[in-house]
């Protein structure tokens, strides 16, 4: 019966599960498309803050829904078209970042920009 009347509202397990399956989709996909992505470093710290247990519950939530988005397998531009094909993903992106600029902080940045050095090899295993 609680299940009926709690719609939009997830058990605390269930988000968990969503939440690691984020990271690792993310990380499988940033590897694979790097290079290619001229957003790659708002990209790494909107991740970086998402993940932050300091940062509010309703900035993870508007981050991840970015997030979420550049790790789905069907867009409305092709990711894999020449110079259109992520022009989506850094749009709503871009929209996510500017509501909530405020919270991705000057380390988020500082370990985007180390990930993207390392070239992310290690970024996935320094996340957990």
């Amino acid at each position: 019966m609680v299940g009926e009347h709690s719609v939009g509202f997830e058990p605390a397990d269930r988000l968990a599960q969503d939440r690691e399956s984020v990271r690792r989709r993310f990380w499988r996909k940033f590897k694979r498309v790097m290079a290619r992505l001229p957003f790659a470093e708002d990209l790494l710290a909107a991740y970086y803050c998402a993940f932050d247990r300091q940062t509010p519950r309703h900035v993870q939530a508007s981050l991840l829904g970015a997030i979420a988005y550049f790790i789905l397998p069907f867009d409305f531009v092709a990711d894999m078209l020449p110079m259109l094909g992520f022009t989506d993903d850094a749009a709503i992106l871009a929209t996510a970042i500017r509501l909530v600029a405020t919270h991705i902080t000057p380390e988020h940045r500082d370990a985007a920009r180390a990930a993207l050095k390392r070239g992310s090899g290690d970024a996935a295993a320094e996340a957990h």
